[in-house]
Formats: structure tokens, sequence, C-alpha cells
């Protein structure tokens, strides 16, 4: 075993375990709450939570990070369960694990770099926020008994790490509030409520769908669908746990690893999931690095399902949801107010604009996609600006072109020109300039025509290596310097 493996795997093994168990004690509910948002029976979010926790423990690229059944999938394929039912929703999930593993051959993390820092800051905030409202079912205006448990909760995840830091404080919170909650008799909701779960192994089975072209444009869309939220919230979670841990990771085999655990989860009876933000913060704070905490969160979830099943139903979701607090107030970047004063305006907009949209939708993706749309108008916007000098010099008129002349900026370009001079000497400089594209050269095409058409004598000037390049194969006028060059 290589030392890279074996510090993955076995360099952090006590913190591992113990982290792990606590993820697999919080999955549950979540499991079955996602499973009931894509209208389909709690075990399908289980079987799915522990299948592909275990596969990406050894197929993914991020040591540490917890993938699972999400609410983000869930949402894409609630209709497709509702109009088609669960056989068609495996065969989704099958055909998305096989497009997001070639994403990942094709080295689709290359596009990470194209989301900015805003828009990371708004989709972490905007998932604290949803962390957050997804607990209020779970204890606003149910009981005092359910906010004194939430309180005790948060008392005891973040003051008995400071006296006691051997076992990770949310799994003595679980513990020792669930043994409270059955002594005492309390009336507290408990997992149990949420939905049945079933004391079974998940079992081998092909999707009974037809194979024909039908099935392939009813689940394709979804699959697509499924592909890019899967991928974009993995991508942007293995980021958020390379910053949380100061580590590096491999986002392309990350995007192989959701693959091949879609896939598989497929014919098994689950629903397709991606890598989970709250549940890996959980992970991380609890001590949780390598790989191994991974699949012991998967590994013990069905522990719990198939041997403790019985106790697991007994834990009241106000514990859970107390964690769940303590994760969304965790995970929330309490500096984006200052940011929202100190950075540039269009920053500051595209920020809030991902917060409000994944908030307003519950589709983290729409939030993120929305957010790298607007940076980009901002961003053209912004190097659009073009300067265009005039000035006289002996016999001829300059003009001295500043900036960067693409599509967005050739119509303030050719505005800057009085086309209606005549008989004069003219240069246009590009000494401070680059033309990017076609609609450039038809900018320039135009100016030059023009003056040409009224007896100006024109000459361009300046342009860089990569500008003349462009001019030269794309441009209508004449320039002799560009046909000297070619006569030699």
């Amino acid at each position: 075993m290589s030392e890279r493996l074996r510090n993955e795997w076995f360099g952090n093994v006590r913190g591992d375990l113990l982290s792990g168990i606590v993820v697999a004690l919080a999955l549950i509910p979540e499991a079955i709450a996602f499973s009931l948002i894509a209208n389909v029976d709690p075990m399908v979010g289980l079987y799915a939570s522990f299948i592909i926790a275990v596969i990406i423990s050894f197929a993914g690229g991020r040591p540490g990070m917890i993938s699972a059944a999400t609410g983000a999938m869930a949402l894409v394929i609630a209709s497709l369960v509702k109009d088609h039912g669960l056989n068609y929703l495996l065969a989704a999930t099958i055909l998305t694990g096989i497009i997001q593993f070639l994403l990942g051959y094709f080295k689709v993390a290359r596009l990470m770099k194209f989301i900015p820092r805003a828009v990371m800051i708004g989709f972490v905030n905007a998932l604290a926020i949803l962390i957050f409202m997804a607990q209020v079912p779970y204890f606003w205006n149910i009981s005092m008994m359910t906010y004194l448990f939430v309180g005790l909760t948060l008392l005891i995840v973040y003051v008995l790490p400071r006296f006691f830091k051997a076992i990770p404080a949310p799994l003595i919170a679980i513990v020792l509030l669930s043994v409270i909650a059955v002594m005492s008799g309390a009336n507290l909701g408990t997992v149990g409520d949420l939905g049945h779960i079933d004391r079974s192994l998940p079992a081998f089975l092909f999707p009974d769908v037809p194979l024909n072209l039908e099935t392939l444009q009813i689940i394709f869309p979804y699959a697509i669908a499924l592909s890019i939220v899967g991928l974009l919230e993995s991508l942007l979670t293995a980021q958020i746990v390379d910053d949380m841990t100061d580590t590096g990771s491999n986002k392309n085999r990350e995007a192989r690893g959701q693959g091949i655990a879609n896939f598989v989860t497929g014919f098994f009876g689950g629903m397709a999931g991606c890598a989970m933000i709250g549940q890996s913060v959980i992970n991380v704070k609890s001590g949780g690095r390598g790989r191994l905490s991974t699949f012991v969160a998967g590994a013990f979830l069905m522990f719990l399902i198939l041997v403790l099943g019985n106790y697991v139903v007994q834990i009241p979701m106000p514990v859970l949801a107390g964690i769940m607090i303590m994760v969304s107030i965790g995970t929330f970047d309490w500096s984006s107010f200052k940011y929202v004063v100190k950075a540039p305006r269009g920053d500051a907009a595209v920020m809030l604009v991902t917060v409000i949209i994944v908030v307003a939708t519950h589709d983290l993706s729409k939030g993120v996609i929305a957010g790298v749309i607007l940076s980009a108008v901002l961003f053209v916007s912004k190097i659009s600006r073009i300067k265009v000098t005039e000035s006289k010099q002996q016999h001829s008129t300059i003009f001295q072109v500043e900036g960067q002349l693409f599509f967005a900026s050739v119509d303030s370009f050719v505005h800057k020109f009085d086309l209606t001079a005549q008989n004069q000497n003219i240069v246009i400089d590009f000494s401070n300039a680059h033309v990017w594209d076609d609609s450039a050269v038809g900018a320039i095409d135009r100016v030059v025509i023009k003056y040409k058409e009224n007896d100006n004598k024109v000459t361009v000037k300046g342009l860089n290596s990569a500008s003349q390049k462009i001019v030269d194969k794309l441009a209508v006028y004449k320039d002799p310097q560009a046909a000297n060059r070619s006569a030699h």
C-alpha cells in the first residue's frame, strides 16, 4: 500500500471512525426526508445513501467528503417519479452515472475556474440558510419540551468541546439526549415519525423499463439535469472541504467517482445522489479527514438500519435538528456582511443574487448558474469600455485607441469617430488596444472603409501580433502593410 493511500485511509483512524458514526446518525432523517420530496419510499433514499457513501469512499477524489441522497437531486427527480414511477427513476440514475463518469473523464473540473469567489460565497451562505430552514418544521411552534431539547443539543455541541474532545460532541448529544428522552417519556417527534424503516439489505434489480428510444427520451433530460446538479454541488463542496482542511483534491476523479456511485446505486433500488455540504461539514467538524470516515458513514448507516433499527427510530428529531442548526451556523460565512460593504458593487450583487435565487428555488444549480452569468455580464460590461483619443499632428489626425475591442465594445468604438471627415490623413493607433474577434474586425472595416469612401488616407498601426493576425485573416479593407508582409 502506498504512503498516500495509507494516509487517506488510516492516517486518522479514531477521528474518522467517530465522525463517521455521527454522520450516519444524522444521515437517516435527511435521507428519509429527501425520499419523501422525491415521492419514493424512505428506503430508496437510505439505500442510496449507504451505497453512494461506501463507493465514493473508494472512487472519490476528495477524502473526508460525504456523498449520499440529497435534496437538490430529489427536487429534480420528483416529477419523473410522479409521472413515470420508480423504475424510470432507477434508469435515470444509471444514465446519470454514465454521463457523470464521461464528464469526469473529459476533465469537467476545469470549468470550476469559471466560478467566481462571489458565487462561491453565495453558494455557501444559501446552503447554510437552506439547512436551517429545513430544520424549522422539527422544532418551531411544537412544544416547550422541543425547544428545550434543541437548546440542550446546542449547549452540548458548543460548550462540551472546551472541556472534552475525545468523543465528538454531536455523538454525545445524540446518545445522551436520546436516552433522557426515552427514559423520561418526553413527548417529542422522533425519526420513526418520518417514515417506515425496512430492516433489509438492498437487492440487485434491473429497472423494469422498455429498452427503447421512447424510454431514453423520457429519462435523458432528467439524467442531464441530475448530472449537472450533482457535479456542480459535488465539486463546489469539494472546494469548500479543501479550504476547511487546507488540503487538495482530485476533482476530475471525484466527478468519475460520483458517476460510478450513481451507476451502481441505480441497480440496487437507490435514487441519484451527490456530495452533501451539511454532512461534510459535520464530518470535518467532528474530526473526520480520511476516506475511512466516508466509508464508516455509509457502512454504519446500514448497521443502524439492520441491527439498531428499533433504537434509531426513537432518536428525537429536536436533537438532530439542533445538530443541523450548528452545521448551518458553522457553514454560513459571517464575514460576508463585511464583504457586501467592502467588495465592488458587482461582486456584492453577484453574491446576493446567488443567495436569493438558491433560497427562493431551493435549487443550488440555478443560483450558481445565475451568479456565473451575472458575473460574466458584469465583467463584459467592465472591459467593454473603450477609449478613443483624437489629436492633431502636423497634417494628420491621430486616433489613439485604448482598451479591448470585441463584440460588446464595437458600437462604442465606431461612435468615437467622425466618419464625415474628408480629404484627411487618418491614423488609427492600436498600440494600447487588443482586437479579439470578428465583430472587432468588422468595426475596424466599417470605420476604415467609410473614411476611404470620403477620400481620406487611412493608416492602421500599432496592432500587436495576435490582433494583426486576426485582422489580416478577416479584414475587408486593403492594408498596404499587410500586403507587404504577405509578399515577404
